[in-house]
């Protein structure tokens, strides 16, 4: 079966409220999709939001990409050849994962559509749902309380809160919400924003709070330091900004393991097929997988699921970047029940184009 035709086009999606992480205020987010049509009319959808920042590309970076001679030279390409055309893509546009993200999940998509079978499943499931956490973003102590209130109320298990403008404030913020919420699981986002000893009096301050893990806590080219604590700290360190392909994922699979668990964001890595070559490393060295996003669309947090839920050492989901939207343009993709993400028994990814 060939592909038809290819088209890409980018759009603003509102949130629906702004927040406010380490570096930056984010009010909408840019993202661009890609449809790849078959001949027999099924369309595979892909969708991406790099951030310059952390992978050197940006959306209107991805959009010309996706115009490129070399996306309209898949035209006519057999879809049966899907993993050999994202290779390509690897060789055409070096370490711009969103560009090799959007046609990877586009691929993936058209192909198991085809198929008729879900991604998840063409790869093997290794689980059938796992607890996802939301966002509580940088605020005032109260704020942070109302809002871990407010997603257990409607049955989420897990925060992950934004941290990393001042360790004693974001210390403060963590056990209040602890003490107000005590069912929830607490996770903590730095975003880079610690140094060492930054880092050492939040872990002392929270050490009564039993924390299920902190998220890059330290500045890209700084992780060494971590070194300096110890392997129980370690383990629960997860690699963000510094974890960006398999070549990263080697290199801090060594020892002494500085993090004892893996953040895979398409976005860093380039979609399914460069998540799954991290996370045979990370399984190989006994490194658990956390599957983040940033604020994306359906179409790409779907993916992620899928390939999260075929990995026999994720143990932790960050999927709640589409909850943030006002609007997309697909739904379906994923239910969330009581805080736990499952995909949909269709075929590709599950989700559905709003005409």
């Amino acid at each position: 079966m060939k592909i038809k035709s290819i088209k890409s086009y980018k759009r603003d999606l509102i949130l629906k409220k702004p927040y406010t992480i380490a570096y930056k205020t984010i009010s909408k987010v840019e993202n661009v999709f890609l449809e790849v049509e078959l001949e027999n009319g099924i369309i595979g959808y892909g969708a991406a939001n790099p951030d310059l920042q952390v992978v050197g590309e940006g959306p209107d970076d991805t959009l010309i990409n996706c115009q490129s001679n070399f996306f309209m030279s898949l035209i006519g390409k057999d879809i049966r050849n899907f993993q050999n055309l994202i290779f390509e893509c690897n060789i055409a546009f070096p370490n711009l994962a969103g560009t090799i993200a959007i046609l990877d999940i586009a691929l993936h998509d058209a192909f198991c559509k085809y198929l008729g079978i879900a991604v998840v499943d063409f790869y093997g499931r290794k689980h059938n749902s796992l607890p996802t956490s939301v966002t509580i973003g940088i605020m005032n102590v109260d704020e942070s309380i109302r809002e871990a209130k407010e997603f257990a109320k409607l049955g989420f298990k897990v925060v992950k809160v934004k941290t990393g403008q001042s360790e004693n404030l974001d210390s403060e913020r963590v056990i209040k919400i602890h003490e107000n919420s005590p069912g929830l699981k607490i996770r903590v986002d730095a975003n880079q924003g610690y140094n060492e000893q930054q880092l050492s009096n939040f872990i002392h301050q929270t050490k009564d709070i039993n924390l299920e893990l902190i998220e890059q806590p330290v500045k890209v080219g700084n992780e060494n330091v971590l070194a300096k604590f110890e392997d129980k700290y370690r383990k629960k360190f997860a690699a963000d900004e510094s974890l960006k392909n398999a070549k990263s994922a080697i290199e801090f699979a060594g020892s002494p393991q500085l993090f004892g668990i893996y953040n895979i964001k398409f976005m860093k890595c380039g979609g399914v097929i460069g998540a799954k070559e991290i996370a045979t490393i990370a399984n190989t060295s006994g490194i658990e997988l956390f599957w983040g996003c940033n604020d994306e669309s359906i179409i790409s947090i779907s993916a992620a699921l899928h390939t999260a839920l075929s990995c026999p050492n994720t143990k932790y989901l960050d999927l709640d970047g589409s909850l943030d939207l006002a609007e997309d343009l697909v739904n379906g993709g994923f239910i969330i029940e009581d805080g736990y993400m499952q995909t949909l028994d269709k075929p590709g990814f599950g989700f559905e184009y709003l005409k």
